[in-house]
């Protein structure tokens, strides 16, 4: 009777051991079993392993792809901006093993590391580079976390900055900058179409030139649309060819300058008519010396102007007298 106790005590006992000893592996993970502590190199697959009670101690490591978002870094880019990035990480545990004995805890060794490469990759950009060439950084990003972690068993799928935060100056500054880039092409595409348009018209000005009825046809067609609005206003052209022409005849009609008259020669005759009529009228010219020996009395005309008369002479006064009316002789 104690000896069938004893047996169902020690097959219990089995059985308990054999329960404990049992574990299941998920797909999505792998096995790491150390026995005595000392990592044993087979790996454990999907499914249901047996492990030796007491001795034998199994780590489970997920082997799927893990989305790690990297916080905000702050740091100024090679041509003196201020910028806040951050960015997401993807990665996954490509050997067990060493990442489940090389690093302690593997996902928090990869986010610190993640970081210090973003501050770095932020310190080597340009701000254009962070805002239009992401491509080729997110590239060096991956490349720089992807360095330390293949010794721990990581493999980084992919790295991509989100999102780079400006200053507010910064994104004024920006938002003139593309205006101005804006009015430049608007400008260089008007420029472009006046010019077509010149050289049009220019070959439509030759095609007119050799033949002047085409221009009188369009002068009657731009007349047709002008009439055809509702106004009481009708425009008539005058042909260019017309104005010449009257420039043209008015340059040939008009006279030449007439030389001006020679000074030399006698020129005593006009002085004296001009003499003779800014002198005043009603005023006699007084006698001298002489005129009174002569025994020359002037007379008054009715214009005023003295003249000599032929009286009979007279006695000299004993000095200069003026002038006595002719009904006194």
């Amino acid at each position: 009777m104690d000896i069938n106790i004893v047996l169902g005590v020690i097959a219990f006992l089995l059985v308990l051991l054999a329960v404990t000893g049992v574990r299941v592996v998920n797909q999505v993970e792998r096995g790491v079993v150390f026995r005595f502590g000392r990592a044993q190199p087979q790996i454990r697959q999907p499914g249901i392993r047996f492990l030796i009670p007491v001795v034998d101690a199994m780590r489970k490591v997920n082997v799927q792809i893990v989305t790690m978002p990297v916080p905000t870094q702050e740091g100024i880019t090679r041509d003196n901006v201020s910028v806040r990035v951050d960015a997401v990480a993807y990665f996954r545990v490509q050997d067990p093993m060493r990442a489940a004995i090389e690093v302690q805890n593997y996902e928090f060794a990869v986010e610190q590391v993640a970081q210090t490469s973003l501050r770095s990759i932020i310190g080597k950009s340009e701000l254009d580079d962070l805002l239009t060439n992401r491509e080729e950084l997110n590239k060096g990003l991956a490349l720089m976390i992807d360095s330390p972690a293949l010794g721990w068993g990581i493999h980084i799928d992919r790295v991509e900055i989100k999102d780079v935060q400006l200053p507010e100056t910064m994104k004024r500054s920006i938002a003139r900058q593309a205006e101005a880039e804006r009015e430049r092409r608007s400008r260089v595409i008007v420029a472009d179409g006046e010019l077509l348009a010149a050289r049009k018209l220019a070959d439509a000005s030759g095609i007119m030139s050799q033949t002047p009825g085409a221009l009188q046809l369009r002068l009657l067609q731009t007349v047709v649309e002008v009439a055809a609005e509702k106004n009481s206003t009708l425009i008539m052209p005058l042909p260019v060819e017309l104005l010449r022409f009257f420039d043209r005849a008015s340059q040939h009609g008009t006279p030449p300058a007439e030389p001006q008259a020679a000074t030399t020669g006698p020129t005593m005759a006009p002085a004296a008519a001009d003499a003779e009529r800014v002198q005043p009228k009603g005023r006699q010219p007084a006698l001298t010396e002489h005129d009174v020996a002569e025994g020359e009395q002037p007379a008054l005309t009715e214009h005023g102007v003295a003249e000599p008369s032929s009286t009979a002479p007279r006695e000299k006064p004993a000095g200069l007298a003026p002038a006595r009316p002719a009904d006194d002789a």
